[in-house]
C-alpha cells in the first residue's frame, strides 16, 4: 500500500475535547476511526476513547497482513465498543450512559469498506468532487429526505444535534455499511466529526483536498471550520488519506508518503492518543484521575477482546 495520511483534532470553543481519532496499518491493511463523544463530566471522552481503542486493539490482534472480513470486523468492533460503554456506565452507576458517534473505514487490496453510527461522516473525494458520503443518522437528515426542510434550513434547525444512531445508550446501535468501493490513485478519504463538516461545505473540502498537501490543507480547513463555528464552535476532528494504487517513485511524492511494501508481516503501526494525554484534548481531570480512567478503559475493553 502507498498513501499519505494526516489526522488532527481541535477543541474549538468548548471546555473539553470529546472527539477521538486513530489510524493504524499493517503491510496490506489500513484502519481509520473517528468518534465524537456525548455525555456529562468526562464520560463523553471515555465513550469515544473506548470506541477508537476497541477497534484499533482488535485490528492489532486480528490483522496479520489483512482483515479477513472487513464488514464483520467493523460490525463486531462497534458492537463490542457499545457493550463496553454500557459496562462502564453500569460500573459507575450512571443514570444515563455516555454515548459516541463512530465512523470507521478499512482499506485493503485497493478496496474501501466503511461503517458508521451517528453523524460523524466519511467522504470519498475524486478529482475535486464528492463521489459518495455517509448519511447522518439524525433528525435533520430525515426532515431533509422528507422534503420538510431545505439544506439552508438544516444548518440552523433546532434539532440539528439530535441523532438516533450512536454507541452507548439503551438502544442497540444502528450501524450502516458501505458497499465495497474500489479506490483510484489520488482518491481522498475524509473521516470527520460534525464540528468539522458543519463548517465545511463538502464541495469546498473536495476542491481544497484535490491536489494539496494534506499536512497543509487539513489544518487550514480546520481553522476555517472553527471560524465558521463562531463563539460556540464544537470540537472538530479530521482524518484524511490520499490513496495511491501503485508504487510511484518516493522522491517525487514527498516525504510524507507512507509505503508499507517493506513492512514485516505481523507488524502494525498505530497513531492513537492515550486518554487525557494529548494537550489538544483539554480535560479538567487530575493526573491521578487520568491514570484511573486509563486503567478502567483498558480493563473494560479487555472483556470484549476477540
Amino acid at each position: 500500500m502507498k498513501f499519505t495520511i494526516y489526522q488532527e483534532s481541535r477543541t474549538g470553543k468548548r471546555a473539553n475535547n470529546e472527539d477521538r481519532l486513530a489510524h493504524c496499518y499493517s503491510r496490506d491493511s489500513l484502519l481509520m476511526v473517528v468518534a465524537d463523544g456525548m455525555g456529562g463530566h468526562y464520560y463523553g471522552e471515555v465513550a469515544a476513547q473506548i470506541a477508537v481503542q476497541t477497534l484499533t486493539e482488535s485490528f492489532q490482534r486480528q490483522v496479520k497482513t489483512r482483515i479477513r472480513d472487513p464488514f464483520l470486523f467493523l460490525q463486531t468492533g462497534m458492537l463490542n465498543a457499545h457493550r463496553a460503554i454500557l459496562d462502564f456506565a453500569g460500573k459507575h452507576q450512571l443514570q444515563d450512559s455516555p454515548r459516541t458517534t463512530c465512523v470507521a473505514c478499512i482499506v485493503q487490496n485497493n478496496i474501501a469498506y466503511w461503517a458508521h453510527s451517528g453523524d460523524s461522516r466519511l467522504y470519498l473525494l475524486r478529482k475535486g468532487r464528492i463521489l459518495t458520503q455517509t448519511k447522518d443518522h439524525s433528525r435533520v437528515r430525515l426532515l431533509l429526505e422528507q422534503g420538510i426542510i431545505s439544506e439552508d434550513q438544516a444548518s440552523t434547525h433546532p434539532d440539528r444535534n439530535k441523532i438516533y444512531g450512536c454507541l452507548g445508550g439503551q438502544q442497540t446501535p444502528e450501524i450502516e455499511f458501505s458497499r465495497k468501493t474500489t479506490l483510484e490513485a489520488e482518491d481522498v478519504l475524509v473521516l470527520c466529526t460534525d464540528g468539522a463538516w458543519s463548517g465545511l461545505p463538502g464541495n469546498m473540502m473536495a476542491v481544497a483536498l484535490k491536489t494539496a498537501n494534506l499536512m497543509h490543507a487539513v489544518p487550514t480547513l480546520l481553522a476555517q471550520a472553527e471560524v465558521r463555528g463562531g463563539p460556540h464552535a464544537d470540537n472538530l476532528s479530521i482524518i484524511a488519506v490520499r490513496w495511491q494504487d501503485s508504487y510511484v517513485d518516493e522522491s517525487s511524492a514527498g516525504s510524507s508518503l507512507i509505503s508499507t511494501k517493506s513492512m514485516p508481516r505481523d507488524t502494525v503501526t498505530t497513531r492513537l492518543d492515550e486518554f487525557g494525554r494529548n494537550p489538544r484534548h483539554k480535560t479538567e481531570l487530575s493526573e491521578e484521575e487520568i491514570e484511573l480512567a486509563i486503567e478502567e478503559i483498558r480493563s473494560t475493553i479487555q472483556k470484549y477482546a476477540k
